[in-house]
């Protein structure tokens, strides 16, 4: 029970925590804005409370020994409940967070903010971008967009656009093609490392083979986007995505119809997000633009 009592404390622990990201007590003191003999007595309080060494000190090096580790694991989960108690509790404090892909936050969310903010002036929403194709819910946000095949059938899922794949590229490319047969002769941008966007497209269209082509790889939609703005070859890419660059000109659909896939782009919260005193303004407002796109 005395140990219990006089557990480590939470000081202690976010000093473990930030020694071991850093590998440095210097740069964990810095990052604190604490004296690097108040870290080493916070390292030290906890190496007596579990009587056992977390660190091993060389010249060179800092790392964790098997104990440390083990006490490591348990300081993140503490710090991370208890923030996340907090701002269960206190939710109004915090913007609401999204997290989705930056080529969507690029090219869909970042130019319809502006309407966000005008109608809801007292809310803050946090933009978290991923590079990775495929978007993760975590547990620091509280809704995330995420590319799905089909639409969900989660009645909080909200579906923002369907995929519909176009070929892009600049008007000022030279001799731009305006058949299927004659985009041999360009290089095919590709927004993803595994090619499926033009895949799709080609076999849709009774294009060649994949390999008949030549090939420039990106892995996100706005690299691609931008390289056929430059006039390095043809995109292909979501119409939605698309949509504003057409708009003013730096991009255009050389030729062929729009594919849908039958994927979707969904808006979807978490569990804790309705808590959040924001979360119906929120929702609500992503459903506008849904209408808005369909009017």
């Amino acid at each position: 029970m005395d140990k219990i009592r006089h557990a480590p404390s939470l000081q202690a622990l976010q000093a473990l925590v930030e020694v071991a990201r850093c590998g440095s007590f210097t740069s964990a003191a810095q990052k604190l804005c604490l004296t690097q003999s108040a870290i080493s007595r916070q390292i030290q309080q906890l190496e007596s409370h579990f009587k056992v060494a977390l660190f091993i000190r060389t010249s060179r090096s800092l790392r964790l020994t098997p104990e440390g580790e083990q006490v490591l694991a348990s300081a993140r989960s503490i710090l991370e409940q208890l923030q996340t108690l907090e701002e269960r509790l206190a939710p109004q404090k915090r913007p609401f967070r999204i997290r989705l892909h930056v080529s969507l936050a690029v090219r869909w969310l970042l130019p319809r903010l502006s309407d966000f903010y005008l109608r809801h002036p007292e809310v803050s929403l946090a933009i978290e971008t991923v590079a990775t194709e495929v978007v993760e819910p975590a547990s620091d946000s509280d809704a995330y967009v995420v590319y799905l095949p089909q639409p969900s059938s989660a009645a909080d899922c909200l579906t923002l656009f369907e995929e519909t794949l176009v070929p892009v590229c600049s008007p000022n490319l030279a001799h731009a093609p305006r058949s299927i047969d004659e985009l041999q002769r360009f290089a095919l941008l590709h927004r993803s490392a595994d090619r499926q966007a033009w895949i799709e497209w080609l076999a849709a269209n009774e294009g060649k083979p994949l390999e008949d082509y030549r090939h420039i790889p990106f892995n996100l939609d706005e690299l691609a986007l931008d390289a056929a703005a430059r006039g390095l070859g043809v995109a292909v890419t979501d119409m939605t995505l698309a949509a504003e660059s057409i708009e003013r000109g730096v991009l255009v659909v050389p030729f062929g119809e729009p594919l849908k896939t039958g994927g979707v782009y969904s808006l979807c919260p978490q569990p804790s997000a309705a808590s959040h005193p924001a979360f119906a303004g929120v929702m609500q407002w992503f459903a506008d633009q849904v209408e808005h796109a369909a009017d």
